[in-house]
């Protein structure tokens, strides 16, 4: 079944969800790896074979090794692989997508809070609620990924 444009259809809703996206990616003083690892983490805890696909190709761009990316989802078996600043952001991301399961515990925001700090959890918490509300258009309106056969 063909779904709608959400672009086209709601534009003041796309360009108001495109200016979050910018702000996240360019608005804090975040890593773009970071930024893009948090994305796709995200995307992939959604199901988001859109947003999967494009941050994967983003980590590629940014140098990070396809071997390091393909265990992002089971970043807690290969933490030796990832920073400990990236793991408390993928724990965050996490528990921050996972709300309501999670309730945003207090045992992981002193984690990422003692990994960032005040503001910067603030800003990566932004980074994450933008991720989860892009997948959420994605995957209800079924944007397809670039990748080919």
């Amino acid at each position: 079944m063909n779904r709608a444009n959400w672009f086209q259809v709601s534009q003041q809703g796309a360009k108001a969800l495109g200016a979050l996206h910018h702000y996240a990616t360019t608005g804090t003083a975040l890593a773009p790896e970071l930024i893009h690892l948090v994305f796709l983490r995200t995307s992939q805890l959604n199901g988001c074979a859109h947003c999967i696909d494009v941050h994967t190709r983003d980590l590629i761009k940014h140098g990070m090794s396809v071997d390091k990316i393909v265990l992002v989802p089971v970043w807690e078996e290969a933490a030796y692989l990832f920073s400990d600043k990236e793991q408390a952001a993928l724990a965050w991301t996490e528990e921050v997508t996972r709300v309501s399961e999670t309730h945003a515990s207090d045992e992981a925001y002193s984690a990422a809070l003692a990994a960032f700090g005040e503001k910067d959890l603030v800003e990566l918490t932004i980074v994450i609620a933008a991720m989860n509300a892009i997948n959420r258009m994605g995957i209800s309106f079924r944007l397809k990924p670039r990748a080919r056969v």
